[in-house]
């Protein structure tokens, strides 16, 4: 019984990795195309969020057999909840990525736009995505710190940008053309709840390793 369900668990493994691969590879193709006014990508990170979906279903489905077929002890029950709650996070990557891209259709061209403040945000919560998921590869529950510290910076400068773009949108003598802001302040939050998707794949990280949801939460 135990080699069956290691060969599930295994299988549960590697539906996850796929997933932060994919999950990390959609995001940082939203956020290239949104720096180079490129709709080319729509397509290609539209299937990809719902590749990402679909293997989200696919772990639920496995989890539950896998809990109903073998009543798993605590340490792998603890990896299957993990692994449910990690593959919503990395389900929420591909979304907002095509929102992110979405943005970019609905209110582009934004070329002249000033997107120093999200490539700035972006460069951050892209660091704190590669940590996380290079955290889940290895299970090493001590890259948390570092990702805590990250989205700490990244709320900071969120807060800020959007306070910066209501300022600009009540400027309107100055600043006529309000998509650069509309769609700023929307960037701007899909990269902070991606900021948060990864400080919960930390978590989920450090509930496998230790048993305890996060060392600072």
């Amino acid at each position: 019984m135990t080699r069956l369900i290691n060969l599930g668990l295994n299988k549960l493994s590697s539906i996850i990795l796929e997933m932060a691969t994919l999950g990390e590879k959609t995001v940082i193709t939203a956020i290239t195309s949104y720096k180079e006014d490129n709709l080319e990508t729509t397509k290609e990170i539209f299937e990809s969020s719902a590749r990402l979906r679909f293997l989200q279903d696919e772990v639920s489905e496995l989890s539950i057999e896998l809990i109903a077929r073998f009543q798993p002890v605590a340490t792998d029950l603890r990896y299957i909840k993990s692994c449910m709650e990690m593959s919503y996070g990395f389900s929420r990557f591909g979304r907002y990525a095509y929102d992110i891209i979405n943005v970019l259709e609905i209110l582009g061209p934004l070329k002249l736009c000033d997107k120093s403040s999200i490539i700035h945000m972006s460069e951050i919560v892209l660091e704190m995505m590669n940590t996380s998921v290079s955290a889940l590869r290895s299970l090493d529950n001590t890259m948390s710190k570092k990702i805590y510290e990250l989205e700490d910076v990244v709320d900071i400068l969120y807060k800020k940008g959007v306070r910066e773009s209501i300022e600009f949108m009540n400027q309107d003598n100055l600043y006529p053309d309000n998509r650069c802001n509309i769609s700023s302040a929307l960037i701007l939050k899909y990269l902070e709840r991606i900021s948060d998707h990864a400080c919960y794949i930390a978590d989920s990280v450090n509930y496998i390793v230790t048993g305890v949801t996060s060392p600072r939460r």
